[in-house]
C-alpha cells in the first residue's frame, strides 16, 4: 500500500497543506486561514478538520496515512516541544502529542525555516546534497542547516537562526529580536531597503532608484542590472555583510552548498554573485568553493520539508 503523507506549513496568515505519496510526489495542495485569536487555540483543530475533509474527498482512509508533518514559525525541539510561537499566540507545549489527539496518526513537527531547508534539499535547489545551508532572504533572514540529510535543530529548536549572527558591533538600532547589529538588519529585504534609503539620502548622485514609489530589494537589484552606481554600492554592502555571515556559518558546519531563497532571491543569479565573491574572501580556506544555488520550491518548500520529516521519522 502506498502510504500518504501530509505536510503542513503554519504561517501567520495562512496554513499551507499538501498531500504527498511516499516517494515525494505532491498529490494535492491547498490553504486555510490561520485563526490566531484565543491564543491560537483553533489552529490545530482547523488543520485536523481540513485534513479529514481532504482524505474523504480523495478517498484516503486513516490507515493509509503514514503521518502528518507540521512546520511552525518558532523553535521546536527534537521531542516535538514548541518553545513559544509569538505570532500564533502559542506558549510551550507538545505539539506532536496535541495534534495526534485530533488526528490519531503520528505527527512530526519542526521549525518552519528548518522544514523549508529540508524541503529544498529533498526536492529543490539543494537536491543531491546531504550537507547544506538554506538561507531565506525575506522580511528577515531565515536559515536551516542540514547535516547528513537531517535538520540541525539544536537543544531548544533554535539552531539555524543565522539572521541573528552579530555582524556590526556599532549598530545603534535594535533588531526585531531585541539585539543590535544582527545580520538580518542588513541582508534581508528590509535591510537592503534601509541601506539604499540611507545612501540616497546621503549621496546626491543620480539614481533610477529615486524614481521608485518605494524602495525594496527588487527595485535595488533592477537598478543594479541597469548599471546604477548607487544601487551597485548597495548590493556590494549587502553581499559583503551576508558573505561574512555565511563564512562564519561555513566555518562551523562546512556545508557542500548554500541554497538562497526568499523574495530577494527572485532577482536571480546576480544576488548569488554578490554573496559568493565576499564569502570566498572571508571564509576558512577549506570551505572556499562551496556551491551556491537558488531555491526552487518557493512557497511550497515548507510543505515538502514537513512531509519529509514524516518519512524520515517513520523510517528511523
Amino acid at each position: 500500500m502506498d502510504k500518504k503523507v501530509f505536510g503542513v506549513d503554519i504561517g501567520g496568515t495562512t496554513i499551507k497543506m499538501g498531500m504527498f505519496s511516499s516517494d515525494g510526489e505532491l498529490v494535492d495542495k491547498w490553504e486555510i486561514p490561520t485563526r490566531t485569536e484565543d491564543n491560537g487555540s483553533n489552529i490545530l483543530p482547523d488543520i485536523a478538520a481540513s485534513i479529514t475533509r481532504k482524505r474523504e474527498e480523495l478517498s484516503v482512509s486513516k490507515d493509509e496515512v503514514a503521518g502528518i508533518g507540521i512546520s511552525v514559525p518558532g523553535p521546536v525541539d527534537d521531542n516535538g516541544i514548541v518553545h513559544k510561537c509569538v505570532n500564533l499566540g502559542w506558549g510551550v507545549f507538545d505539539i506532536d502529542e496535541e495534534m495526534k489527539k485530533y488526528t490519531g496518526v503520528p505527527v512530526f513537527a519542526g521549525n518552519d525555516a528548518n522544514a523549508a531547508a529540508l524541503g529544498e534539499v529533498w526536492k529543490g535547489g539543494g537536491k543531491g546534497y546531504k550537507n547544506a545551508v538554506v538561507v531565506t532572504l525575506g522580511t528577515g533572514v531565515g536559515g536551516g542547516i542540514i547535516v547528513n540529510g537531517k535538520i540541525l535543530s539544536g537543544s531548544s529548536g533554535a539552531g539555524g537562526e543565522i539572521g541573528h549572527i552579530l555582524v556590526n558591533h556599532n549598530e545603534t538600532e535594535k533588531c526585531g529580536c531585541g539585539n543590535k547589529g544582527c545580520l538580518e538588519q542588513y541582508a534581508s529585504a528590509t535591510g537592503i531597503a534601509k541601506i539604499a534609503k540611507k545612501k540616497l539620502k546621503e549621496d546626491d548622485r543620480p539614481s533610477v532608484m529615486r524614481n521608485a514609489r518605494s524602495i525594496n530589494g527588487k527595485v535595488v537589484f533592477d537598478a543594479v542590472k541597469a548599471g546604477d552606481e548607487l544601487a551597485v554600492e548597495v548590493a556590494e554592502e549587502f553581499g559583503r555583510v551576508l558573505g561574512i555571515g555565511l563564512s562564519i556559518v561555513a566555518d562551523v558546519v562546512n556545508p557542500e552548498i548554500f541554497v538562497i531563497g526568499g523574495g530577494v532571491s527572485r532577482a536571480g543569479q546576480i544576488v548569488i554573485d554578490y554573496i559568493e565573491k565576499n564569502y570566498n574572501e572571508y571564509v576558512f580556506h577549506a570551505s572556499r568553493g562551496t556551491k551556491f544555488a537558488l531555491a526552487t520550491l518557493g512557497n511550497d518548500a515548507g510543505i515538502y520539508g514537513s512531509a519529509k520529516m514524516v518519512l524520515d521519522g517513520v523510517g528511523s
